[in-house]
């Protein structure tokens, strides 16, 4: 009854690179570490498929980070000559690289990993892109001087690379906006509006290929990174961050909200806010090593039931696994499975 998905990425296995780090240093390189990066792909697609996932991810494992694995690919960007700056409203320091020109696509930044993704499961596949705020947000702008204006430009070349994953038969296109939960005036102001920029012509571009093509976007707290971790105890006994932004992306073309719910502060009603939508819901928590019991999974599906219909329920974890022991996401993957099959047998039962 019951889809299920991760929001993105997993742990990069140890001799791939660093354990245990968000931003990992490689263990290899040429053409030894690309060949490691597409047998870690395989080894979590495998896994996901064993867990009994749905929809299928590359677990980010080409990407030493979800934002700056797009950007290494982009011109006008400066990596050469990175300044220490405050992420997510300074809420920790991070090495990042510098906008110094007009920003164009040097080639296809995913193609080889879609492609091996699309190859190798026969079930939906999910990829996921940085949100252009987000990248705004983890950039230093030496060159265009308006946040806006910078955000809409990288707007438009993830809506390039968009397409081109669509053509490589990715079936759903996610958008990551962690952003939206620090920046919410600006979020429902004029992100949600780039997000939809990065996201145009995807649905269109399924149609012609014959397969239908789904948009989405994540918006979590954050990995479970000490940083964050202590950020969300500043937030007090409720978490209304999504109360801002969501009434915005219930108007937009968006298709699917992926959001945190298990063990959060999220009041659970927020989520019928997002009327119409399908609700990708955080029922693993990537915050804690501690595995969930398909029980818990099942209740949290539950409680999410009281506002989103059935039919528009992903199961999903928080948020992505990078951080984490390889031992310990593989276990969550499967709690989230047979979690979501128990909730869909609790469905279907006489009442």
């Amino acid at each position: 009854m019951f889809d299920t998905a991760i929001a993105g990425s997993l742990p990069k296995p140890a001799w791939l690179a660093e354990p245990g780090k968000l931003w990992p240093l490689w263990r290899g390189d040429g053409g030894d570490l690309a060949r490691a990066k597409l047998d870690a792909t395989l080894l979590w697609i495998k896994t996901q498929e064993d867990a009994g996932l749905s929809v299928i991810g590359d677990g980010e494992q080409s990407r030493q980070h979800f934002v700056h694995g797009f950007l290494e690919q982009v011109s006008g960007i400066d990596f050469e000559h990175k300044v220490e700056m405050g992420i997510r409203n300074d809420r920790y320091k991070a090495m990042v690289p510098q906008v110094t020109g007009a920003l164009t696509l040097k080639g296809r930044v995913h193609a080889t990993e879609a492609r091996f993704l699309r190859a190798h499961t026969q079930r939906r596949t999910k990829f996921t892109l940085p949100g252009p705020m987000t990248i705004v947000d983890t950039v230093a702008d030496r060159f265009y001087g308006d946040r806006v204006r910078m955000a809409f430009a990288f707007a438009e070349l993830l809506n390039q690379e968009a397409l081109a994953l669509v053509e490589d038969g990715i079936d759903v296109v996610q958008f990551d906006e962690p952003a939206f939960n620090v920046y919410m005036a600006e979020a429902a102001d004029w992100g949600v509006k780039a997000l939809e920029r990065a996201a145009q012509g995807l649905k269109e571009a399924g149609e012609r290929r014959g397969r239908p093509v789904t948009t989405a976007v994540h918006i979590c707290y954050g990995y479970g990174i000490q940083a964050n971790v202590d950020w969300k105890k500043t937030l007090g006994t409720e978490w209304r961050q999504y109360e801002q932004v969501f009434p915005a992306l219930s108007r937009s073309c968006i298709d699917q909200v992926s959001l945190e719910c298990i063990h959060s502060q999220v009041p659970p009603e927020l989520m019928a806010l997002l009327e119409g939508k399908d609700v990708m819901v955080g029922v693993i928590d990537v915050a804690s090593d501690t595995v969930e019991t398909p029980q818990e999974v099942a209740d949290t599906i539950e409680s999410a039931l009281r506002f989103v219909p059935a039919a528009h329920l992903i199961a999903c974890t928080n948020c992505g696994l990078a951080p984490m022991s390889r031992e310990v996401a593989e276990a969550k993957l499967k709690a989230l499975a047979e979690g979501a099959a128990l909730a869909g047998r609790r469905q279907q039962a006489p009442r």
